[in-house]
Parts: C-alpha cells; structure tokens; sequence
C-alpha cells in the first residue's frame, strides 16, 4: 500500500506546486513583463488617477458628454435582497437583459429610448443593451447622431465635433474582424482636452 501512497502523494505535491503556484506565477510575471497595462485591466488616467478602464462602459448623464450604449446590469437591492435593482455599467454582474425580440418589456424599453433621444430613426447601439451590458464603444453612426446635443451644451461648432468624433473611430481588428467602433470613455476624454 504505501509503495502506492507515496508516489501518489509525491505526484501530487509536484504537480500542486507547479500547475498551482510556478505557472500562475511565471504567466503573471510574463504578462507584467510584456503589457502591464493589459494585465493590470486596461486602465485609464487621467491627473494620474484611475478614472475607468478601456474594457469596462460607464454612465454618462450629463448633454456636455456622448452617451454610452444602455447597460442592462442589476444589482442586488440593498432594501430587499431577494429583488435586483438596476445598476448600469455594474463591472460585478455583467448581464444582458435576456429579452427577445417578441417582449414586450424590450419593446417598450426601446420605444421609451427612441423618445428619450428625441424620436425617429436612432442607431440600434443606442436603444439596445449589449449581451455583457459593460459594452465601452458605440458605432461612429451612434457617435456622429449626438453631435448636435453636444455642440450645443458645450458651445462647439459641430465640424470640430465631427472632426474629432473620427479622429476617434477604432478600426476592425486586422481590418477585418469586427466593426469600426468609438469608445465612449476615450472620446470624452478628448471632448474635455479639446473644450480646454
């Protein structure tokens, strides 16, 4: 019997040690080493604090700002915590809201969006939550559409908008993968450099 135990046990304590210790460690050290800022969660600074990730949307409310697309992340309610309670942009329950096409509660939800952004035809990014609901890009359509409110609260002529709302469009990964994207964070950090 122990002919058996101790080689197992011997296995055992090696493999332990290098799948659960050596390798995490020498991928973290690697990963330090060659894109700290990837490893570290794509941070963004700004006055030499994190204000947000490149990965990770977050709420903009104010006119002087672009709007992110709708987040459908909850939280737990902290008067009942049986309930969820709507937390946008909440990096801790990343979710989408599971509404097909024939709910009703999508339609409306959309409708109320639409109205929101003053009616008519609207980019789909912008009344529809993404599957993660932390989704940080827009489309360029969905960036370009705000442009008007956005002059307007911050006394911009809108072609300097223009201008800069292209200057922060992100291309297809390899110029194929993917769709011509703007991130939101990104572009308003620019808007707040450009009106300085």
């Amino acid at each position: 019997m122990t002919n058996h135990l101790r080689p197992s046990l011997a296995l055992l304590g090696v493999f332990s040690l290098l799948t659960g210790a050596a390798y995490p460690l020498a991928v973290t050290g690697v990963a330090q080493a060659v894109f700290p800022a990837n490893a570290n969660g794509s941070p963004v600074m700004k006055d030499g604090a994190v204000i947000g990730s490149v990965l990770i949307g977050q709420s903009f409310t104010s006119d002087r700002y672009f709007q992110r697309r709708p987040s459908a992340t909850s939280a737990t309610d902290p008067q009942d915590p049986s309930k969820p309670v709507e937390s946008p942009y909440n990096a801790a329950n990343s979710t989408g809201s599971n509404l097909g096409p024939s709910s009703a509660a999508l339609v409306a939800a959309i409708k109320e969006r639409v109205e929101a952004l003053g009616g008519g035809q609207q980019p789909a990014d912008l009344v529809t939550a993404s599957g993660s609901g932390l989704d940080p890009h827009i489309s360029p359509a969905a960036a370009l559409i705000q442009i008007g409110r956005v002059a307007s609260a911050r006394g911009l002529a809108e072609d300097r908008l223009r201008q800069l709302v292209r200057a922060q469009v992100e291309p297809p990964l390899l110029g194929v993968l993917g769709e011509p994207r703007v991130n939101v964070l990104a572009l308003n950090l620019a808007l707040d450099r450009l009106a300085r």
